[in-house]
């Protein structure tokens, strides 16, 4: 029996219609989907975008991957996921596994591939690109990622700041993903080297509560949960302010 393949689809940032053509090809036709989603008791937010394009008579598995620092329980998260797609695939069927934005860029996709390889070391995958929730945020708000020679740098927000610290000393144009509950900090060191102007701010972009904000200083003291499926885009000249 020939072995199914496992689509990982990039689905963009949460518009719908942003889903390539061949993305919402291979959906519509699909039989079995695995999704991702943060909590047990949480809906599948790749789920609700990609409704649309979905066959109908899809079986769909819902997959937790919660945010936890526990890497046995991480592991034994994508094992699961990972054992379910292989059976599947084993009886020759296929499975599409959607993912925000693009599939190799900080998404969970990468982690599932890799358990799968593990477990099927000759196993067939296909991917197709996503539009990145930056590449959105850039044409919601008209800011030019790159521009000229000047450098691009993406970074996420992790919890120790130092690193986006060193990246705001150079000059060039930042791409702060994964903000969370550190928005009043990354604010900050933007405001501490002398980024605020120019700068913009979209969370849930493509979503029905998508937020916009080209005015970094009106995001203080604002809801602790705003930079959730946030990001920032500035220009740096790297000095800090006087």
């Amino acid at each position: 029996m020939t072995q199914g393949t496992l689509y990982g689809i990039g689905i963009g940032p949460g518009d719908p219609d942003l889903i390539t053509l061949r993305g919402s090809r291979l959906l519509s036709g699909c039989s079995h989907l695995l999704v991702p989603k943060a909590r047990d008791s949480a809906d599948s937010l790749a789920l609700s975008i990609i409704s649309k394009h979905l066959n109908p008579n899809a079986e769909i598995h819902e997959a937790v991957f919660p945010m936890t620092s526990d890497q046995d329980e991480i592991d034994r998260r994508w094992l699961d996921a990972a054992l379910y797609v292989a059976e599947i695939l084993e009886r020759g069927d296929d499975v599409c596994y959607p993912t925000l934005g693009d599939a190799y860029f900080y998404s969970t996709y990468i982690y599932l591939v890799r358990t799968l390889r593990n477990i099927l070391p000759g196993v067939r995958i296909v991917t197709v690109p996503g539009v990145t929730a930056f590449s959105a945020v850039a044409a919601l708000t008209g800011f030019p990622v790159g521009e000229g020679k000047r450098s691009v740098t993406v970074i996420p927000a992790a919890d120790d700041l130092s690193e986006l610290e060193r990246v705001l000393r150079k000059c060039g144009t930042v791409i702060i993903m994964k903000i969370g509950a550190r928005l009043e900090a990354v604010l900050d060191l933007i405001e501490k080297y002398n980024a605020m102007d120019g700068g913009v701010f979209v969370s849930h972009a493509g979503m029905p509560n998508e937020k916009i904000e080209t005015d970094l200083r009106k995001l203080r003291g604002g809801d602790a949960r705003a930079g959730y499926l946030s990001i920032i885009m500035i220009h740096s000249n790297g000095k800090e302010g006087e």
